[in-house]
Formats: C-alpha cells, structure tokens, sequence
C-alpha cells in the first residue's frame, strides 16, 4: 500500500488527487496549512490529516516527522499547494509568490528525501503550469500567452526547474511536473475559466502511479511530454 502525502490537500485538484489515489489503494496524508480545513477533507476523503504549511519550516519538519513516525517511509509526494500571487507586483507579494510556489517544493522535497529513499519506488509530482513555459507564453495561439500573472509564472517556471534539478541530483526517484489543464478552482474563479479540477487531477494521478521504470525529469500534460 503506497504511503502517499498531498500538499494543498484540502481542496481542488490536490483534493481529488487525494481521493482518485485513495480509491487506488494508497494510504493519503492530506496535507494542509488550515486545520479545520484539513481536518474536514481528511474526513470526508478518509484519509489522513497533517498540519503542512509549505511556508513554515517548522511545519514542514512537524510533517515529515508523523509520518516517519507512522509509516517509515514515503513513497509519492505531490507537491500541489499553490498561490496565485496576483495583484499589485511589489516586493512582497513576490516574495511570497516563490516562498509557496518555488521555495516551499524546495523545504517539503528536503524534508521528504530520507523517507523517499527508504520507498521501493519513490515518486515527485510538482503540480507546475505552462504559464511558466517560454514556448507557452510567446505562443498567441495559447491561452497563457494572454494571462496576465507575472508572478505566478515566474515561480512556477522556477518549480519546472526545480524539478528538473531534482530529476539529475537524485536518480533513484523519479521527479515529473505537471501542467494539470486550466482548472475551475479558488486559484482562477477571478476568471470564470477552467474545466472541473476531477478532469485535470488525472495527469497527476498517472503521473504519481508511474511503475519503477517510469520516466523522470519530465514537464508533461494530459497529451505527453510538453516544450518548455
């Protein structure tokens, strides 16, 4: 039975990750920075709840920790939580665009590492987007091309990098991004777009059920493998 941990678990695509995974089998650490959010959505899914604010060192450790305590091992982290950081662009707000967005993959995956290596077939998913892709946002004839969130762009080019680092310095688990599609979710309900957040957790979940010798390094949407 995979021991899997979501960040941002309470709600949206995170939620549905949480619950798609669940029905697969896999015992879910509903991660969120709310208790009583979280506490809730643990309840309704059935998994199980942990404090987690990717922002808060202390946090992140306290995490890890229970769970270490109560599994030993780690074997898939989603990391979903995620800001959209719009609005005013000033110092910070940036910062904490990429504290969340960038920084906090960077604190969970450190935290995360030694359980991940005692996983038979440890996985990462980072619930990116193509609004940090260059071949995206000069491309008219894609919807980022026209999205007006510099900063959210910005930090989830640096989480596709992350990603990508982590894929080379740590070959025996597997890191993929994921652009899950536009999606209907407190993130983008300023602009009335998005398909249901069901429809675009099932990249993610592929792409957290990967077997052993499934891919590593990539930047992948619902299609394959996507420019960058």
């Amino acid at each position: 039975m995979p021991i899997t941990l979501i960040t941002g678990a309470n709600k949206g695509i995170g939620f549905e990750t949480a619950r798609r995974l669940l029905a697969m089998g896999h015992t879910v650490y509903v991660g969120a920075r709310d208790a009583e959010r979280g506490e809730k959505a643990a309840a309704v899914l059935g998994g199980r709840f942990v404090q987690l604010d990717v922002t808060d060192d202390a946090s992140v450790s306290s995490a890890l920790a229970k769970i270490d305590a109560a599994e030993g091992r780690l074997d898939v982290l989603v990391n979903n939580a995620g800001i959209l950081g719009n609005g005013v662009i000033d110092g910070p707000t940036t910062l904490r665009a990429f504290d969340t967005n960038a920084v906090g993959i960077v604190r969970v995956t450190e935290a995360a590492l030694p359980l991940l290596r005692k996983s038979s077939n440890p996985t990462v998913v980072t619930v990116s987007s193509s609004a940090g892709s260059f071949w995206a946002v000069t491309n008219p004839d894609r919807p980022e091309f026209n999205l007006p969130l510099a900063l959210y762009s910005a930090s989830k080019a640096a989480a596709t990098m992350l990603t990508v680092q982590y894929a080379k310095s740590q070959p025996g688990i597997k890191f993929n991004a994921v652009e899950p599609g536009t999606t209907a979710t407190d993130l983008t309900a300023a602009f009335g777009i998005g398909r249901p957040p069901e429809e675009s957790a099932e990249v993610v979940v592929r792409l957290a059920t990967l077997d052993a010798d499934g891919p590593t390094g990539t930047f992948q949407d619902e299609n394959g493998v996507l420019p960058w």
